[in-house]
């Protein structure tokens, strides 16, 4: 019996993995203020090479934006957290989700039941012999997480999201 709950518990943590060890995030404090590309108000698709993310982003958003790595379940500051207003992408500041789609999951990671249709888009993901949906960035590109089709009404998605991928604007700061 044992044996069959650590079977099912492994699986589902591993549902939100992506293909890279676990990362332990740190602070994204002033990140926007280094990176000139970073708006929350432009659409305009970017282009911009691995590279020259490289020298601007900070390594832990680095690894989980351009190279689809992932924060350690229940260690994000978004995964607890239940405030209203908007989340934008932590790279280029597009809009992905308002706070009125979070719910608690419970898989470590925070969970949206609807996108910003114009916010991000999704691609096929085969990595650890599962099928599964990527979602990123529509205006940069950067991997977010993935979307499942366990949610809550009305959409029946989950999207679970890394928190370092994400930056959040309170209502009260618009």
């Amino acid at each position: 019996m044992k044996f069959l709950i650590s079977i099912v518990l492994f699986t589902f943590l591993q549902s939100c993995t992506q293909n890279h060890q676990p990362i332990k995030t740190t602070s994204m404090e002033n990140e926007a203020k280094n990176n000139p590309y970073y708006s929350r108000t432009a659409a305009t698709k970017l282009d911009i090479s691995n590279d020259e993310w490289r020298k601007i982003l900070a390594p832990d958003l680095y690894a989980v934006a351009r190279e689809a790595a992932t924060e350690r379940a229940f260690t994000g500051k978004y995964n607890e957290f239940d405030e209203i207003g908007d989340y934008y992408c932590a790279v280029c500041g597009h809009h992905l989700f308002r706070s009125t789609s979070k719910f608690s999951s419970s898989c470590g990671w925070p969970s949206f039941f609807e996108a910003d249709k114009d916010g991000v888009y999704y691609k096929k993901d085969s990595t650890y012999g599962m099928e599964r949906v990527e979602v990123l960035c529509k205006r940069c590109d950067s991997h977010l997480g993935h979307v499942f089709d366990d949610g809550p009404k009305p959409t029946g998605l989950r999207y679970c999201m890394n928190s370092i991928s994400l930056e959040f604007v309170p209502d009260s700061q618009k």
